[in-house]
């Protein structure tokens, strides 16, 4: 029987109820902590004393927990065809190693999300340098970038849908970007069990800007093992080929005839060891995908993510030009996630909604500079099923 969205939630509900009944946890209770406002708690302590909380949200069959360091989502609860809940978002299960790790789990990305080749990139005459943090280039911001900030945090419940707004002001100069950037992240959980994320900035001199969200997927579950058998559909039919430095060479390449090709749905190991030279160059798949609508004025769908085992899908909607798509190729087997398990090369993969890397060097791709008196505002949009 094909089962839809609405259906599953009700019978997760159910089971929940019943679990309730013989005496079964809070976390299989059909109501969940968080549910109708988020929830608040303390999560840990920086050395220089500072907390760290944790938000529980649930809403429309979706549970999310984020953190107010680096807007981190540290879970994200779905349910499988049968009601099953599971984590699909690899994470940690306190706060040191966020501190002192550099894969990026769930975080917030800014400044600049992905790469400036040399850290270097010039505006209205001027050229600017940022740290370099990823061989020869900046990435994600630099080493202290958005990620490792912690943000100011305002919980909402507005009618049907519940969320936190999140906030920080990035100083002149800060990790070498020009102009104080005013900056608002909302992220909305949707009576359908959507999870929105809608990005607000504003600068006082210009700059450039590329915020994103750098979620780790694993839609069988955190933990569970390798992601190449999910079915991965992309609306690109070209993407940016990189140097050996990860670094876009200019060149919007098509994707038909090689294993980039994701216009039709297919398994994401099924191409990934063909020994490709950008394949070998990253390792597996590490490259931005060119979304055929380009810039829009609205969200429009153009990935989908289907796991065959749990029937879990993740559909993203963005107004963004492009997805870096990252199937999790440095994940070594060193980092323990929030089940207990070790994380390895392809156990999890981000599907990372921007402009492109690189732009404020590369003249012919969409621009990134941010000008005073106008606000920078894109949308994504995960939408979960089965």
């Amino acid at each position: 029987m094909e089962l839809n969205r609405r259906t599953v939630i009700a019978g997760a509900a159910a089971v929940g109820l019943a679990a309730t009944a013989l005496g079964g946890t809070a976390q299989a209770a059909g109501r969940h902590p968080g549910d109708g406002r988020p929830v608040k708690e303390l999560f840990g302590t920086l050395p220089d004393g500072t907390e760290v909380h944790r938000w529980l949200l649930a809403n429309g069959g979706t549970r999310l927990k984020v953190l107010s360091y680096g807007g981190i989502v540290q879970s994200l609860e779905i349910p499988d065809r049968h009601g099953r809940y599971v984590n699909v978002s690899l994470g940690y299960d306190t706060l040191e190693p966020y501190l002192t790790g550099t894969t990026y789990f769930g975080a917030l990305i800014g400044r600049y999300g992905n790469r400036i080749a040399k850290g270097r990139f010039t505006l209205d005459g001027t050229t600017y340098q940022v740290p370099v943090n990823d061989g020869d280039n900046s990435l994600h911001g630099g080493p202290e970038g958005f990620d490792t900030k912690v943000w100011d945090v305002e919980p909402f419940a507005s009618g049907p849908d519940v969320g936190l707004h999140l906030y920080r002001t990035s100083p002149d100069g800060e990790m070498g970007f020009p102009g104080t950037l005013r900056v608002k992240v909302t992220y909305t959980l949707t009576r359908h069990g959507d999870w929105r994320i809608d990005y607000e900035a504003t600068t006082d001199k210009a700059t450039v800007v590329n915020l994103t969200n750098h979620t780790y997927f694993n839609l069988a579950g955190e933990g569970s093992g390798s992601i190449h058998d999910h079915e991965l559909w992309l609306a690109a039919r070209r993407y940016t080929p990189t140097d050996a430095g990860l670094i876009p060479t200019g060149e919007l390449a098509k994707v038909a005839g090689t294993p980039f090709d994701f216009t039709r749905a297919k398994p994401i190991g099924r191409d990934i060891r063909t020994g490709h030279p950008q394949l070998v160059t990253a390792q597996g798949y590490d490259h931005n995908f060119v979304l055929d609508k380009g810039v829009t004025a609205r969200p429009q769908h153009v990935v989908t993510l289907r796991d065959p085992h749990s029937g879990r899908t993740l559909k993203i909607a963005t107004d963004q030009p492009g997805v870096q798509f990252y199937s999790g190729n440095f994940l070594d087997g060193t980092l323990v996630g929030t089940s207990g398990r070790t994380y390895r090369q392809g156990d999890g993969l981000a599907l990372e909604t921007q402009h492109f890397p690189d732009s404020p060097n590369q003249p012919s791709f969409p621009s990134t500079v941010l000008r005073p008196g106008r606000t920078y505002r894109t949308t994504t949009v995960h939408s979960f099923g089965v």
